[in-house]
């Protein structure tokens, strides 16, 4: 990867942002804003084999829910009752959500280690 951005022209940025400590790995006030005002996310996860699906989930402003700065939780609805995304956490926890706000074109891509909880409400 850093051999292509070097290549490509982006590698001194990329350097940059690594040497101020690189990605956040906690939730910030200003992300937890932004996760709290979203109706959209996209969500994906892989099964054991790495074959990825990803799959939408919505809701009204605050169906995201910040619990603490590292723990996001949503309901998550009957769907179409094929329940890919729950095999694949069961096989893999790593999944990733990507957030777009189109209004104000911002987006925010957070990887997880995801986990399915039945019994909380």
């Amino acid at each position: 990867m850093k051999t292509i951005q070097a290549r490509k022209g982006s590698r001194n940025a990329y350097a940059r942002m690594e040497a101020g400590g690189g990605w956040k790995t906690t939730i910030t006030p200003d992300l937890a804003t932004f996760i709290s005002e979203q109706t959209s996310v996209f969500l994906g996860t892989a099964n054991a084999d790495g074959q990825p699906y990803i799959q939408h989930r919505g809701g009204p402003p605050g169906f995201l829910r910040v619990r603490d700065e590292s723990t996001i939780a949503f309901a998550d609805f009957r769907g179409n009752r094929q329940f890919i995304t729950q095999g694949n956490l069961a096989d893999n926890p790593q999944a990733h959500l990507f957030l777009i706000d189109y209004a104000h074109r911002q987006r925010g891509k957070i990887g997880v280690e995801a986990r399915d909880v039945e019994t909380e409400p």
